[in-house]
């Protein structure tokens, strides 16, 4: 009704000016019968009233339509009325929704080719990188350690980029399983034990609770403790450092928690540590932080059902747990 008013106020002005106008040419020529006069004002104005009430109600569901936001793109298949403009603007509607539709199936097309590509692209790249390695492997000339780190920076590099495209199709891209928590600690520590030598840092694993099995998909899982844990390895503050991978029990469910005691985060950055692409102040200072591996590992435990915590406190160390709850469904899928 609001908007009706608002689209009909200047006409309804002009309707008052006008009797205005044409009673008081009368009033000049000489014509005094005030009680004629105001009649064909009732007149004037029950006619009006009639007009603006039929043009209302005919078209109220195009008013109300108007006004009220869209829950969902189908809605503008609804029918708004029978008159001439509310037909327009159904039509309109319904051609803007099929071109929405043609732009995002293509947007979709180009988007799944670029993953699809993407893809393709890292598991080629493996293949040399992996050839560097073995050519290298038994190489102990000057500057191939320097080589070895950065294969070992582009393997990194590579993952998160495959993870990433993976992270956009999740559901076609996970198998929950029982997963041996202490033997996936021990295969992701192997598989970082160059960058533990590089760094000058010790892993020590501790089992406070023997045998514990979490509910989970064991690639990213993987890839999420190589995350966390080549975090701690990184941010270690000197050689002779240790990172504590800890397996314990808690509130019923099994858990496990990955301590450095090194440079820590500081405390404006703490709020955004799982953000994408947010490298902090100390992750500006290594070249080769991107910001996406907590955010990574952040959205796969959402997935997953499992809950993350962090806590860090700058110069002392950073402690990152994951809660692996029972019950949990994958409703964020």
């Amino acid at each position: 009704m609001n908007l009706f008013l608002r689209e009909h106020r200047l006409l309804l002005f002009i309707q008052v000016l006008q009797f205005g106008i044409v009673a008081g040419l009368f009033w000049l020529d000489g014509y005094r019968n005030l009680s004629l006069i105001f009649y064909a004002l009732f007149l004037s104005l029950l006619m009006m009233g009639g007009y603006l009430f039929y043009h209302y109600a005919s078209r109220k569901r195009y008013y109300e339509k108007l006004q009220q936001p869209l829950r969902a793109f189908t809605d503008s298949y609804e029918k708004l009325g029978e008159s001439p403009a509310a037909a327009a603007l159904e039509n309109l509607l319904h051609e803007q929704y099929q071109l929405y539709q043609q732009e995002v199936g293509k947007l979709q097309r180009q988007q799944e080719e670029h993953l699809v590509f993407m893809d393709q692209w890292v598991h080629q790249m493996k293949t040399p990188l992996s050839v560097i390695e073995l050519t290298l492997q038994h190489d102990d000339s000057p500057g191939v350690e320097s080589i070895r780190e950065e294969l070992e920076r582009m393997r990194s590099g590579l993952s998160t980029v495959l993870y990433m495209a993976r992270l956009r199709g999740f559901r076609q891209d996970f198998h929950i399983k029982a997963v041996d928590l202490a033997k996936l600690v021990r295969e992701v520590v192997h598989d970082n034990r160059r960058l533990f030598i590089l760094q000058g840092v010790f892993p020590e694993v501790k089992e406070k609770a023997e045998g514990l099995v979490a509910e989970s998909d064991e690639k990213w899982l993987f890839f999420m403790l190589s995350q966390i844990i080549g975090n701690a390895i990184k941010y270690s503050s000197s050689e002779g450092g240790k990172v504590e991978i800890t397996l314990f029990m808690q509130d019923g469910c099994p858990a496990l928690s990955v301590q450095d005691k090194g440079i820590g985060i500081p405390a404006a950055d703490l709020g955004r540590v799982f953000d994408p692409f947010f490298t902090g102040q100390n992750g500006r200072g290594m070249r080769e932080s991107t910001g996406m591996g907590l955010y990574l590992v952040k959205e796969a435990a959402r997935h997953l059902g499992h809950d993350i915590q962090l806590e860090s406190r700058e110069g002392e160390g950073t402690t990152v747990s994951l809660l692996f709850r029972s019950g949990h469904s994958l409703t964020n899928l």
